[in-house]
């Protein structure tokens, strides 16, 4: 019965939105109160569960989200966006502007959270595919793929570093063993996968790309726009590489740990950007503020879309579905790692959330690590791999691809589920190669 409440869930949520044209933050908020009924949440449940979801999700994205838009927004009207985007093209061609925008996404996503990373990288998108006159999902297909292969397989990010704790996993091994999985993945899933797609053509939205065409000597220079773009990225790199290297004794960890949180980075991102974005190149407060603003009108909907989205994930995690599907599948005698793919992945598939999924499955798996002597770096990345999959509707990542780009519901399958999947299936025959290898 649960598997088959959550079907009808998933059809009644595209019907909303696909055929009657509902508004997609209505419409997950309906489904989801439709689905804590169906499963049995206890009626004073439902609306705590509701709660805890919208600000589970916004409390650790308002900030990030919207601090993300103003730096993109005042990086983009200075002209600071075009600079970049001009110096990458001119460095690597427009033929292969698709790979410098993966290698940009995968340097990037190391050090940052998928949606952080997406937020930040995405007025770069759009200015690239305008600068480089190319389809937008040439340029977006790319960076969301090696930003979500880096959310998925690479610690410090939350899943497998998680994943690694609970196996007692090996940090060190389980990156090197990541990153060998990951370039090919990442490879399969961006650029090569976009020529299966290129028909589809999504319009660049307005709000967050400024169309004017700067001179030369009205933009910002190369290393101040890159500087200030990085400014987030660098601390919370370092914040990660002292999480690693350093133990809380030091006074240089708290610092560093603090100034790398993601709202204070991008924080910090602000302000340099206010200044080298806007004062410094000779606006007033005013005409700042206006940059400001605007992004944040920008990004409104998609933040209520998002948080949708993790509504229901929180509506399916309390109901205990996620646990439910799991437990189905632990009885079987398959490979344990492809036991613990299979088990992230249709977790996964249940509530939407990667971390979700991926610590979910690791406490199910975790047992089986003694007992079979698998490796417990690979079964970090089986789970990793499998937490990524298909990404649902009721994954707030969905709706952040779909809304951003201005795609259907059809072409987010096309584009980003697929994209996901690809990372998945991809990532988990890594995992058996390496294991034919090396054990």
């Amino acid at each position: 019965m649960p598997l088959a409440i959550l079907a009808v869930g998933i059809i009644i949520l595209f019907i909303l939105i696909v055929k009657c044209k509902l508004n997609s933050f209505l419409s997950l908020i309906f489904v989801a109160i439709f689905m804590g009924f169906a499963l049995g949440l206890p009626v004073d449940a439902i609306v705590p569960s509701i709660t805890k979801g919208l600000g589970g999700t916004l409390g650790g994205l308002a900030i990030v989200v919207s601090f993300g838009a103003m730096l993109g927004k005042l990086m983009a009207d200075s002209g600071g966006a075009q600079r970049i985007a001009t110096t990458l093209i001119s460095m690597f061609g427009v033929k292969n502007v698709r790979w410098a925008v993966c290698l940009t996404g995968f340097v990037v996503g190391i050090a940052l959270f998928y949606e952080i990373g997406f937020v930040l990288l995405i007025p770069l998108v759009f200015t690239i595919a305008a600068e480089a006159k190319v389809n937008l999902l040439e340029v977006g297909i790319p960076m969301a793929a090696s930003l979500s292969v880096a959310h998925g397989f690479l610690p410090p990010h939350p899943g497998p570093t998680a994943i690694a704790v609970i196996f007692n996993a090996d940090l060190g091994t389980t990156l090197i063993y990541g990153f060998i999985i990951a370039v090919p993945t990442v490879i399969l899933a961006g650029p090569l996968y976009y020529n299966f797609v290129k028909d589809l053509k999504p319009e660049i939205p307005k709000g967050l790309y400024n169309p004017k065409i700067f001179k030369e000597d009205e933009m910002p220079s190369f290393a101040i726009s890159i500087f200030t773009a990085l400014v987030p990225v660098v601390l919370m790199a370092a914040s990660a590489i002292v999480k690693m290297t350093l133990d809380d004794t030091y006074s240089i960890y708290h610092i560093l740990v603090f100034l790398g949180n993601p709202d204070i980075a991008l924080t910090i991102s602000v302000i340099i950007a206010i200044f080298t974005f806007g004062l410094n190149r000779g606006k007033s407060m005013k005409e700042i503020m206006t940059s400001v603003e605007d992004a944040v009108k920008t990004i409104a909907m998609i933040l209520l879309v998002v948080a949708g989205g993790g509504v229901l994930k929180q509506i399916l995690i309390d109901s205990g579905l996620g646990t439910y599907i799991g437990s189905l599948i632990h009885g079987s005698d398959m490979s344990p790692l492809l036991m613990a793919w299979l088990i992230a992945a249709v977790i996964r598939t249940s509530v939407g959330s990667a971390t979700v999924a991926a610590l979910t499955a690791g406490g199910i798996v975790a047992p089986l690590i003694p007992l079979t002597g698998v490796s417990p770096e690979l079964m970090v990345l089986a789970v990793g791999a499998g937490s990524v999959i298909f990404s649902p509707p009721n994954d707030p990542g969905f709706w952040l691809f779909k809304e951003f780009f201005g795609l259907t519901i059809k072409g987010t399958i096309r584009t980003w589920c697929a994209l996901e999947t690809i990372i998945s299936v991809a990532g988990i025959i890594g995992v058996m190669i390496l294991n034919a290898i090396l054990f």
